[in-house]
């Protein structure tokens, strides 16, 4: 019986938000990345899989910060010492844009450890015990997806598991906007295999008959809150898949604040007592959502009081909405992010002054309005 573990979407070298690690110097979201994937690895390790298979984007960047590299071989070191193999493909964040560049990739060659990487813009395979892994790293162009699919050749006395990183026709809706964000058709994501393992979209799903993203580790926007996260414990033989829970900073959604009759003081102390009732092993992010605060009260708010609040926090996000406020709606019902209103809530939270923040509102909203027009109008 083979065990394999699919994780994906680890974006090591991510940094975020104002927040430095005393210890290290280093800024705290990042290294809570480095600790929770390293943490990750130490509890895979105990799940004793015969393959770890990385779905793509290893790295956030094609050129990884140094610690990003160090944090991998780490992970390497960990799995080599298992005897756990590791099956990764290139993902669009982590890859060359074009031929001519060398990948980051490229290093790991060099490691006594078993370690499998597609990233040459081809399709590669590699046998594990009764289980062939047939790898399609992330492309230069859609079409070549398809050129590689058509390379594959399934084997009758093995397992056979795709392994490859893009967003499915059936989610095109979910799209993330990143650089070589290519669509994969239907027809590879409901393909006869024993399993398929994707990666780039960040939510833990499936998507075909045997195919599913195990998602990204960490929540890695406010737009992910409500996102599963983890790993997927796989049985190709069976076809069964199980979620593996994983360590991660955690994320939490706060609620809203109807603050139309409250002073600034008053909704520090009630977003303190909703702060007070988190847990915190870990630095968490948090979000709340102010509904009818008078523009003043929301510039009162965004003072030194709100900087000590949010010091148990990594990060604090606040969005506001005052009444009146009028946000354009996408035409797609079931869009899961509508960007006017992310860019009326952002620009909101400034607290820029009231003509800056009209003017920017009104220019703003008009430009993305016709930018989506267009786009629908298609």
């Amino acid at each position: 019986m083979m065990k394999i573990i699919h994780i994906a979407d680890t974006h090591l070298g991510v940094a975020a938000f104002s927040r430095i690690d005393p210890e290290s110097g280093m800024n705290l979201r990042e290294k809570q990345i480095y600790d929770n994937f390293l943490a990750s690895i130490d509890a895979i390790c105990k799940e004793k899989p015969d393959a770890l298979v990385h779905a793509g984007d290893l790295f956030d960047s094609v050129k990884p910060r140094t610690h990003a590299y160090i944090t991998a071989f780490e992970a390497l070191e960990a799995l080599t010492d298992a005897e756990i193999p590791l099956i990764l493909v290139a993902g669009n964040h982590s890859i060359p844009k074009t031929r001519y560049t060398r990948a980051p990739f490229s290093l790991f060659e060099y490691h006594p450890g078993t370690v499998h990487m597609a990233y040459r813009f081809r399709y590669e395979s590699y046998e594990v015990g009764d289980t062939i892994f047939h790898l399609i790293p992330n492309m230069l162009t859609p079409d070549a997806y398809r050129d590689a699919f058509s390379q594959v050749q399934r084997s009758d006395r093995h397992h056979n598991v795709l392994v490859t990183h893009g967003l499915a026709g059936d989610i095109r809706d979910r799209r993330l906007a990143t650089v070589a964000e290519h669509e994969l058709d239907s027809t590879i994501t409901t393909a006869d295999f024993d399993y398929i393992a994707l990666g780039h979209y960040h939510n833990q799903s499936q998507i075909g008959p045997y195919a599913w993203y195990s998602g990204s580790l960490e929540y890695l926007s406010y737009g992910e809150m409500h996102e599963r996260k983890g790993g997927l414990v796989v049985d190709p033989g069976r076809r069964q898949v199980n979620s593996l829970p994983l360590p991660k900073t955690p994320m939490y959604d706060l609620g809203e604040l109807f603050a139309e009759d409250q002073s600034a003081a008053e909704i520090i102390v009630e977003l303190e007592a909703r702060i007070e009732t988190l847990p915190r092993e870990i630095p968490p992010m948090a979000q709340v959502t102010l509904q009818n605060i008078r523009k003043e009260t929301a510039r009162a708010v965004a003072g030194r009081e709100l900087a000590r609040i949010r010091e148990p926090l990594l990060d604090l996000r606040i969005r506001v909405f005052s009444p009146g406020d009028i946000v354009l709606e996408r035409r797609s019902e079931d869009s899961a992010f509508n960007i006017e209103k992310e860019f009326v809530s952002f620009v909101k939270a400034q607290g820029l002054a009231e003509k800056t923040e009209s003017y920017i509102l009104q220019k703003g909203s008009h430009v993305l309005s016709s930018v989506i027009g267009e786009g629908y109008s298609r």
